[in-house]
């Protein structure tokens, strides 16, 4: 009660008890400072508003009617420990741990006094105290659930998990029922990347405890799924929806486990059921449109993007995905348009700054495609695939120390960047320069990927520009074993064969180089300055150069109605 014998000063206190008992606390707060006008004095009241300033949100006040009452003694504590978490809260440990041992004085009985003494040691990085300090309210109360839980939530802050492990077992065991207990100990297996175990305990938390909680069964199916256990997932989501078929949450997970087991059917009229529910639902309809791609139904994808950009034009994901999928489908200048939109809208996201370069550079656009990665670079400086790419438009721009400064900053930034080592080594063996690191860069990247037989045929080129000609022919015979037919690849065999006085075999090569890429004038050229004679007048050069012809007549005749 307030200290002064003022009636008004009780009638309002009074008023703002009820007020607090019934959650009222904006009138609790008013009761309470008419009463403290009649009866400035009560330290009782500061206290009370303190709390209650605090509850509602209002840190400065509350700091303020605190700082009244917080060395003034007679306080109950209660009342200590409430301020004290107040303090703790508002970041000022110091003065919240001078309430709590004078409550820990007051009443060293009551264990909770030291739980909160604990967690605010443990918030301060003061592990080993704040165990003695839980320890010792766990003594006070063995039974105690909440004790061994803060004490695992130590271990978790400490980075201790099988400690914490331990603690949160022990909280399980003395109470059962106790839902924090379960989502921690599952947490710290989780991050122990012992999934299996996470599992379990999400399990024995349903079929124990509450086998309605909607939290921990979708964070069980997502735990699932990652462990690739989808008949499981289908098997609690099935339940949920016998439950509940309305609820579309649960949907939704079915269609994403069915796209992780690859039954596409099955996901995309999942997924187009909801939509007929929600058809706002952009995340939806964009990843029905992946769903599509998968079944290469590139049309109905194409549509699902399109259906969200006219919904919101500014959806970054639309824009993104639609321009990806009309570049791998080759409609580059499409492609361009949406790419240069989503990066705009979403400059941080480099994927949509690397694949606007790279449209731009499929249509030789090579200074669209440089001012696309840097503009890229500016925003994701230590994206190593932009620096990478923009190293590849520089040579096309024959601004070659560009290339070799991209490729290194390309290699600083991630040193096992096989693309950059593959065409950094092949540049100095092509322009003739550096051959020793040529050598040793198509060396790790070949390293790196064994099977790719375009780094095998770059270390092939780096041996034969250095006289290794045995190496050379060793790894350029495996790089034709690798890639099969490609007109660069047998254009190296035949130069390899020829420097070895293989002409026969040489010959060969160079033609079936030019039976693949019959546009290639200056190895045309080539062939006839090493009198091995000309290739126009070979049937299969000729037949080669109808093929083209031909495929260019049909890609520019006018569409029939």
């Amino acid at each position: 009660m307030p200290s002064s014998s003022d009636s008004r000063a009780s009638y309002h206190f009074l008023l703002g008890y009820q007020a607090e008992l019934d959650q009222e606390t904006e009138l609790a707060i008013k009761e309470y400072q008419l009463a403290l006008q009649t009866d400035p004095a009560s330290n009782y009241l500061k206290a009370r508003l303190a709390v209650l300033y605090f509850t509602a949100g209002d840190v400065p006040s509350a700091v303020r009617f605190a700082d009244e009452v917080a060395d003034v003694p007679g306080l109950d504590a209660q009342m200590l420990g409430q301020i004290g978490g107040m303090y703790a809260a508002a970041g000022k440990p110091e003065k919240a741990l001078r309430l709590f041992n004078r409550a820990i004085e007051q009443e060293p009985q009551r264990s909770e006094h030291f739980f909160a003494k604990g967690l605010l040691q443990a918030n301060q990085k003061q592990y080993v105290e704040a165990e003695d300090t839980i320890r010792a309210g766990i003594k006070i109360s063995p039974d105690s659930a909440v004790g061994y839980y803060y004490l695992g939530r130590i271990g978790v802050e400490a980075r201790d998990f099988d400690k914490a492990t331990t603690h949160f077992e022990q909280a399980v065991a003395l109470n059962p029922a106790f839902e924090p207990a379960y989502v921690a100990l599952g947490s710290v297996y989780e991050a122990k990347q012992d999934r299996d175990k996470a599992i379990g305990i999400y399990r024995r938390y349903l079929q124990g405890v509450n086998p309605k909680n909607r939290d921990i069964r979708h964070h069980l199916i997502r735990l699932q799924v990652s462990a690739k256990q989808y008949d499981d997932a289908l098997r609690e989501l099935q339940e949920m929806l016998a439950e509940d078929p309305s609820d579309l949450d649960a949907q939704l997970r079915m269609g994403l486990v069915y796209g992780e087991q690859k039954d596409y059917p099955k996901a995309i009229q999942q997924l187009k059921q909801i939509l007929t529910v929600r058809p706002t639902e952009l995340k939806v309809r964009d990843y029905l449109g992946y769903l599509y791609e998968e079944t290469k139904d590139y049309a109905n994808a194409m549509e699902a993007y399109r259906y969200n950009l006219t919904l919101e034009p500014s959806y970054f994901e639309g824009h993104l995905h639609l321009g990806v999928l009309q570049y791998r489908t080759k409609q580059y200048a499409e492609a361009i348009q949406h790419l240069r939109e989503a990066s705009l809208l979403n400059p941080k996201q480099p994927e949509a700054h690397i694949v606007l370069g790279l449209s731009h550079f499929q249509v030789e656009q090579y200074e669209p495609s440089l001012q696309a990665f840097q503009e890229g670079i500016r925003h994701n400086p230590d994206n190593a695939d932009l620096h990478f790419n923009a190293g590849t438009a520089y040579d096309k721009l024959n601004r070659f120390d560009e290339v070799v400064k991209s490729m290194q900053t390309t290699l600083a930034l991630d040193p096992h960047h096989a693309d950059a080592m593959n065409y950094l080594g092949y540049s100095y063996a092509e322009r003739g320069v550096k051959i020793e690191e040529a050598i040793a860069l198509t060396k790790q990247a070949v390293a790196l990927r064994p099977t790719n037989g375009y780094y095998v045929d770059s270390l092939a080129w780096a041996f034969f520009k250095k006289g290794l000609l045995a190496e050379a022919m060793a790894e350029m015979k495996r790089a034709v074993a690798l890639v099969g037919d490609d007109p660069v690849i047998y254009e190296h065999l035949g130069e390899i064969y020829l420097k070895q006085q293989h002409l026969s075999d040489g010959r060969e090569a160079l033609l079936h180089s030019l039976e693949l890429d019959p546009s290639n004038d200056k190895l045309m050229q080539r062939f006839r300055e090493l009198g091995l004679g000309d290739p126009a007048k070979e049937e299969r050069i000729r037949q080669a150069l109808r093929r083209v012809s031909d495929r260019k007549s049909a890609t520019s005749a006018p569409a029939q109605q």
